[in-house]
């Protein structure tokens, strides 16, 4: 066989016309066998999902393109180090399927794919591996790509034996080179990944692990080395951000400070009886239960990220304190963790699904390890419906209890409503068929606000029932409830167009009525007593990031380090967006005076520094 004259390592003493053709062959077994690997490395990428992902792959042209094209430019830089086919083929399907074995069996134990972050801690992932009780058998997906990569070396090296000249090789390595500058920008590019590449036939697209693995492997693997990461501040300098951070030392809470903490995020939940000139709706009737009790709570406004959707940028923003938020890829500092460290139990619920958000594994990232969703607790409450807050609450009062008659611990827990999700347009599913309107609007316009409206007073007359409940308790309780976004109302919100309802976010009308929700936070008799509190009155505006911090100033903690340094800046700028508004001296801005920006900047290192190094 290797006598054939194409199967030669050389062309010497073949005709023009062959020598072209032996060249030509054996670029041609480079690039088919590289496109094969690429392949291959798809049957590992939909994990566990229906097969009907992997096919989706080849309906799909610019995600096959996005997958294939980087395996074989992988191949053909091996090819041009080492001057051989097999020798390429080898060290390109070791790496490409090595990632992609590596991928299928992280989603297999974890429902989370591999992102390019996660390799900053595989130290961490083979000590977890190690001690958990996974099995790594190889199954006949992997036995087939390993058998894949072994038969591709062989038939290589006896059909593809051609070894190019160090000239022909470093042009080709070239011409790579260059390549990489414009393809690497459908690979940042968030409307290529986002828009372009959308494939929800088969997955749930609000699944964030279900939409990174309807785009393959390598190439979601590939765009996220620049999706998600925490952003470097300009001129940032790590020692001075450390610091400014350990200028402050970890706060220890008293004992006999030591109340319960139970924080629930209310799934949209947002005061219409606030917007400035809506006629022709019962603002009194629909938030009556709600002004009665921010009537015995310290409220304020609450300046969120996001409008109508994105509800773990509030949840996330007001664990940490983060205004600049990552895609959490292992353990983070947060009020959480801290709590832990000063001897809370922490855990919390949220009556969906696990995967949503992929709340699965952040949560835990962010120090709450032991967590009630759907599929773990709530589908024995409610084995049909996601819970509604008529079943939420008494759960969240019961896990409170549970702790409170067993170990006894300070107590923390974390929860995030599902009920005030939209849309809320259905005329078949209204809330008691309760009416908030006078008829002046529009049929879709009426269903969406009585309905929405419905909900919110219902969402009010069970948080009461929880107060009530805890209002009881001997143990000091200080309970923190927060909207985290404006509810969507209509597609290109149609409902507030009707309404007369300003989102100009241009104006500071506009700005509020678009980003902001209420908070409150209320105490029982015994934690007012315990921190010498009356927890009434109206509270400063704050962005989510800083809310947590006025719930430790309100308890008389000094908090941890962290906390304490961006205390500091919350002084000059209570409020920190990602959208590029800030509030300085109470006025509204976009252009912050010198010592506003010194506080920002100060800020941005210190939070970049706590995202980076973990100390619980």
């Amino acid at each position: 066989m290797k006598q054939f004259w194409l199967f030669q390592t050389s062309p010497a003493g073949l005709s023009r016309k062959k020598t072209t053709a032996f060249w030509a062959w054996n670029l041609f077994l480079i690039l088919a066998s590289g496109i094969c690997l690429g392949g291959v490395s798809l049957l590992f990428a939909y994990g566990s999902y229906s097969p009907n992902v992997f096919y989706s792959y080849f309906t799909h042209p610019l995600i096959l393109l996005l997958n294939l094209l980087p395996v074989v430019g992988l191949e053909l830089l091996a090819w041009c180090l080492t001057g051989r086919s097999a020798p390429a083929f080898f060290l390109a399907g070791f790496v490409t399927l090595g990632f992609s074995i590596a991928d299928y069996y992280k989603l297999l134990f974890r429902d989370d794919p591999l992102m390019f972050q996660d390799l900053r801690h595989l130290r961490e992932a083979m000590s977890i591996t190690e001690t958990a009780s996974y099995d790594l058998t190889p199954d006949k997906r992997v036995i087939f790509g390993v058998l894949c990569l072994i038969f591709g070396t062989v038939v290589l090296h006896f059909t593809a034996r051609g070894v190019p000249g160090k000239k022909s090789r470093f042009v080709v390595l070239a011409v790579l080179i260059l390549a990489c500058f414009p393809v690497s920008r459908a690979y940042t590019s968030e409307r290529v990944y986002n828009t372009l590449t959308a494939n929800y036939d088969h997955v749930n697209r609000w699944a964030a692990t279900q939409n990174y693995l309807s785009k393959g492997f390598v190439y979601p693997f590939l765009h996220s080395i620049t999706a998600g990461a925490a952003k470097v501040p300009e001129d940032y300098g790590e020692a001075e951000a450390e610091a400014l951070l350990f200028s402050h030392q970890d706060g220890e809470i008293p004992q006999e400070k030591k109340v319960d903490l139970i924080t629930i995020q209310l799934e949209a939940f947002s005061d219409f009886s606030r917007f400035a000139g809506v006629e022709g709706i019962d603002f009194v009737s629909a938030y009556k239960t709600f002004h009665e009790i921010e009537a015995e709570s310290y409220t304020g406004d609450l300046v969120t990220n996001i409008f109508a959707g994105g509800t773990v940028d509030t949840e996330r923003a007001f664990l940490t304190g983060f205004a600049d938020l990552r895609d959490f890829r292992a353990d983070t500092n947060s009020s959480a963790w801290y709590l832990q460290s000063q001897g809370y139990l922490a855990e919390g619920s949220h009556p969906s699904y696990q995967w949503f958000y992929n709340r699965r594994n952040i949560n835990g990232y962010l120090g709450l390890p032991d967590y009630y969703y759907f599929e773990n607790y709530y589908n024995e409450v409610d084995s049909v419906n996601l819970a509604a807050d008529r079943l939420l609450f008494p759960e969240i009062f019961r896990l409170y209890g549970e702790n409170r008659d067993g170990e006894g611990k300070p107590y923390f827990s974390f929860n995030v409503t599902y009920q005030g999700h939209g849309p809320y347009s259905s005329t078949e599913n209204q809330w008691g068929g309760r009416t908030f309107t006078d008829g002046r609007y529009s049929t879709e316009t009426t269903c969406i606000v009585d309905n929405y409206l419905a909900s919110v007073a219902d969402t009010a007359e069970e948080l009461k029932k929880l107060m009530d409940a805890f209002r009881e308790e001997e143990r000091p309780v200080v309970l923190v409830v927060y909207g985290d976004h404006k509810p969507w109302l209509g597609d290109g919100n149609s409902a507030y167009q009707e309404l007369g309802v300003n989102l100009d976010a241009s104006t500071e009308e506009g700005f509020y009525n678009y980003y902001s929700t209420r908070y409150l936070i209320w105490a029982n008799g015994a934690a007012k007593a315990a921190l010498e509190n009356d927890f009434v009155g109206e509270g400063p505006t704050l962005s989510s990031c800083f809310l947590m911090n006025e719930v430790f100033a309100q308890c008389g903690w000094t908090g941890s380090a962290w906390m304490q340094a961006a205390n500091e800046v919350r002084s000059t700028l209570p409020v920190i967006t990602s959208v590029g508004r800030y509030v300085e001296n109470g006025v509204l801005t976009d252009t912050l005076t010198p010592e506003g920006q010194a506080a920002l900047r100060r800020f941005l290192f210190m939070e970049y520094y706590e995202t980076e190094h973990f100390r619980y």
